[in-house]
């Protein structure tokens, strides 16, 4: 199960490293993780310096998602954090990963990922107390996977259907390297959001076909300033469903989108069911 994380390549990209070190208590079944320090960090503000912190988690626990304080202006943080997960035998320990991931704290808008670092712990002698230095890798830029759609438009009676037909390699999300897909979709007018509409979940798979219709009540006149808004969501258990990855359908001045090639074929040829492939992006 841990084997999509073991990766014994060099990162492409320097991204800096992080020095941390692991230890276990044995009496008391707890795993004590001391967040050290990061070196080399890439600048990632104006000031060209970045502002880090590192969100830890074990995986595929999502649930128990921990942080250290943010070092403000430095390339080169200490954090010297020490960190508790109480009630981990040993056997069920080993069947987890450390998931330490390095943000760029940003007041103003999302923060930015800087690199990450799984360690899957079956890896790691628990004699002793063991320190690491790792290098980060680069946040993953591959790809999230497509997402087969269909539009027809009805002036007649106003009807927009959007049919989602299937999904095919979706990027992973969980430890078993499978996804619990599930599609999400808002139809907007401008930046308002005015309908949701889901498929139901899928498990364990990245290639899942939904054959679900969604239709929505839209006015010839209004056809153009309208978007339908696609997330393709993982589901989970434990923590936040997250997002595996999205497109936007949409009219000229839907959300300041120009208009999409699929939504100009659809508003060409009206009655008509026009299929599409579409890459899914990140965010």
């Amino acid at each position: 199960m841990t084997d999509m994380y073991l990766d014994s390549t060099d990162p492409s990209e320097n991204v800096g490293q992080i020095h941390f070190s692991l230890e276990y208590d044995f009496q008391n079944t707890t795993l004590i993780l001391k967040v050290l320090q990061g070196k080399e960090l890439p600048a990632k503000d104006l000031s060209g310096t970045s502002d880090p912190y590192v969100r830890v988690t074990l995986l595929p626990d999502k649930k128990h998602r921990l942080e250290t304080k943010i070092k403000r202006r430095t390339l080169n943080p200490r954090w010297n954090e020490t960190f508790y997960f109480e009630g981990f035998p040993i056997q069920k320990l080993q069947s987890r990963v450390l998931h330490l991931h390095v943000f760029d704290y940003d007041r103003f808008s999302r923060d930015d990922s800087i690199g990450e670092v799984f360690l899957p712990l079956c890896q790691v002698d628990f004699a002793g107390k063991q320190s690491f230095w790792k290098a980060l890798k680069p946040p993953a830029k591959d790809k999230c996977g497509e997402l087969l759609s269909s539009l027809c438009y009805h002036p007649s009676n106003s009807i927009l259907t959007l049919t989602l037909i299937k999904a095919r390699n979706l990027k992973a999300k969980d430890i078993n390297g499978k996804s619990d897909p599930y599609v999400k979709v808002w139809l907007q007018f401008g930046d308002k959001r005015v309908e949701k509409r889901k498929t139901p979940i899928f498990t364990c798979t990245l290639n899942p076909v939904f054959n679900e219709s969604f239709s929505f009540n839209v006015p010839w006149e209004k056809i153009r300033e309208c978007s339908l808004d696609v997330m393709v969501m993982d589901f989970d258990n434990i923590g936040r469903n997250e997002l595996i990855g999205r497109i936007l359908l949409a009219g000229k001045n839907g959300s300041g989108a120009s208009e999409t090639k699929h939504w100009q074929d659809m508003i060409s040829k009206p009655k008509q069911t026009v299929v599409q492939w579409h890459r899914l992006k990140p965010e």
